[in-house]
């Protein structure tokens, strides 16, 4: 019997999952964070302890850590979950590929492998792979970002920010290599052919103060209340919202720091007092 554990990191509006068998102990982490203050340049591991006195406390068995994109809101905490279980595979699409390439070249990383070797897996679309007594099925969800990809648990599936609840939409779509249509496709064609019934959990949510995030939807509610894709919405007329809406949007506050540590599997060099460094590109206005 599977049982499903969220933890919420208010300030990036991030959804983190536990996922594991009650019987076998055996578990996936997905999506985890690391805390990062872009103001003082300091990070903390506040969610990532979370989320490891809840394995500890509950006796699990974490496996994989599964990312379902390359975040560019957050920075991800899975060097830590390395740290502290040397064993744990880490996965992500195969098509981390793609994102290594253009951001290899943005930030001009001359000896950084592109061939998304700093992850222990790349998983395949379609591909069906166990976590011990855990069964997932990999389905690529390109749009948001190339790299994306669901993540189907018998009768649950982990979309990251493919697609939210019914009233927040989708993801954005203007990162490079993203692509809208891509995205309609994802949903239409992939998502959407799903049982109605199964379970979606998505990977952001933004409530209001002292209001608690909706992390949770079905399939059905999608097709029928998504505020951006219904059953029935036309290509034309999500491309026409979407790419109007991406125009206005400002980049993530974090997607510089965070994307060239998460393509890099959450690796990043520290000095002998624990000091990392970051590169960050200037553009010419």
């Amino acid at each position: 019997m599977l049982k499903i554990t969220e933890f919420f990191d208010r300030l990036t509006g991030t959804i983190s999952y536990i996922v594991y068998d009650k019987n076998t102990k055996d578990a996936i982490v997905i999506d985890p964070v690391l805390n990062f203050n872009s103001n003082k340049g300091s990070y903390t591991t506040e969610c990532f302890k979370k989320m490891l006195n809840y394995i500890k406390g509950n006796n699990l068995k974490p496996l994989f850590l599964l990312e379902t994109h390359v975040h560019a809101d957050h920075i991800s905490s899975s060097k830590f979950f390395k740290l502290e279980f040397p064993n744990i595979v880490i996965g992500i699409g195969e098509n981390i590929k793609i994102v290594q390439e253009v951001f290899a070249k943005l930030f001009k990383f001359t000896n950084f492998k592109t061939d998304g070797s700093q992850f222990d897996k790349l998983i395949k679309d379609d591909e069906e792979f166990t976590a011990g007594s855990i069964k997932i099925k990999a389905i690529n969800t390109p749009g948001h970002t190339p790299a994306c990809v669901s993540l189907l648990i018998e009768d649950k599936i982990f979309v990251g920010d493919s697609i939210f609840v019914p009233e927040a939409g989708t993801g954005r779509c203007d990162f490079p290599k993203g692509d809208a249509k891509d995205l309609f496709n994802s949903v239409t064609k992939k998502l959407y052919t799903l049982n109605e019934d199964v379970k979606v959990y998505v990977g952001h949510n933004y409530p209001k103060e002292g209001e608690q995030p909706h992390f949770q939807t079905t399939i059905k509610e999608l097709k029928e209340q998504n505020i951006h894709i219904k059953e029935n919405t036309e290509l034309k007329e999500f491309l026409k919202f979407r790419e109007a809406r991406d125009k206005e949007l400002d980049s993530p506050k974090l997607l510089f720091q965070s994307i060239q540590i998460n393509m890099n599997a959450g690796e990043f060099e520290a000095d002998e007092n624990g000091d990392a460094f970051l590169k960050m590109p200037m553009f010419r206005g």
